[in-house]
């Protein structure tokens, strides 16, 4: 009951907020709610966040506090985990990072889809790049006080040729790895030309051949092992699928990450910005998501763990995603629309599941 009282009252705060957040750029509404977060975490403001539903899971050798994550995407730089880490998730992921500094693709790059529950964005990996992301992961309260499970997500510059990505994952990998709880090599977003690529099966063998062959001597360096988990797109079908599990069977991958934004407007024809290019994410990625997962599952069974991402927006919807073969989820849009009472709501839906 009590925690039921909290997701209404946060629910209600948030309905007070949103008009005005959605009456702004998404971008800008983005820019201004992290810095806001920090601020109010930093004054001790969000303690009736932190509240999570404590539902330990232990995956890829790592004990989750609960199944509830955020996705890569809101915090690129790592500069804002700490006010973050104050809405209850069980482990946070930050990045997309990559080698060097970055601006990503011209503004406007982000629009809202309030009808269909979704946005589309060609963000292009902007951040600030993985030495300064380094510092402020290094910098943040959670990272020095071990206070929860921390992804850090890395990928290739927009001026890297495809032939030579993997030289750009070494050297993220080489750089966040004493840092991350686990590691997720990001190959699917849209909004990098020909990144997608990296999924075709000689491209991947040769890409996760060579990260298993970094990881083991890391590990020998730092005396840890950090899982590497593989994020994938929606836009594939059952042989890519299938092409795709196998590699990350044979190459002993600790987990897969699904999925990404996708490419498809099927579900928002005729809507305001539906046309604009980018990365479609909320609602209508709910049920492609799901079916790569229940797919992804077919081939893997219990080998490595799933990690279930795509249009939750509800307590359902996340239970939805376990059901479909997840072991864990994570939010992103479903953030935007229904606030930061969305976490505490998945994870009391999915304890015990």
């Amino acid at each position: 009951m009590l925690d039921s009282a909290y997701i209404v009252s946060e629910k209600f705060l948030y309905s007070l907020a949103r008009p005005f957040l959605f009456s702004i750029d998404p971008e800008a509404a983005h820019n201004l709610t992290l810095p806001a977060l920090r601020r109010a975490a930093s004054w001790g403001l969000t303690s009736s966040f932190t509240r999570p539903t404590d539902d330990p899971r232990t995956m890829m050798g790592i004990t989750f506090p609960n199944p509830v994550g955020l996705a890569a995407g809101l915090d690129k730089d790592g500069a804002y985990i700490d006010g973050l880490a104050t809405l209850g998730f069980g482990f946070i992921e930050v990045g997309t990072v990559t080698p060097r500094p970055q601006p990503g693709n011209p503004m406007p790059r982000m629009f809202r889809l309030p009808a269909a529950k979704a946005v589309i964005n060609r963000m292009g990996f902007n951040n600030g790049g993985v030495d300064a992301f380094v510092a402020n992961v290094q910098a943040s309260r959670f990272y020095q006080n071990k206070e929860g499970v921390l992804g850090l997500n890395i990928g290739k510059n927009a001026d890297t040729p495809i032939e030579r990505a993997v030289d750009d994952y070494l050297i993220c990998l080489q750089k966040v790895y004493p840092y991350a709880s686990y590691v997720t090599v990001n190959i699917s977003s849209p909004n990098t030309k020909n990144l997608r690529q990296l999924q075709g099966a000689s491209e991947l063998d040769g890409l996760l051949s060579r990260l298993k062959d970094a990881q083991q001597r890391l590990a020998d360096q730092h005396k840890r092992y950090v899982p590497i988990a593989l994020k994938i797109a929606p836009d594939i079908d059952q042989e890519q699928i299938q092409t795709i599990a196998q590699a990350l069977l044979h190459h002993k991958m600790d987990a897969v990450i699904a999925t990404n934004t996708t490419i498809s407007r099927e579900a928002v024809q005729g809507l305001k910005h539906a046309e604009e290019t980018g990365g479609l994410s909320g609602a209508p990625v709910f049920e492609s998501s799901n079916a790569v997962i229940r797919a992804l599952k077919q081939e893997v069974g219990d080998a490595l763990p799933i990690i279930g991402v795509g249009g939750i927006l509800s307590g359902a919807d996340a239970k939805a995603k376990i059901e479909a073969g997840a072991s864990l989820v994570q939010l992103y849009t479903g953030l935007i629309y229904q606030g930061p009472a969305l976490v505490r709501e998945c994870a009391a839906a999915l304890h015990g599941m």
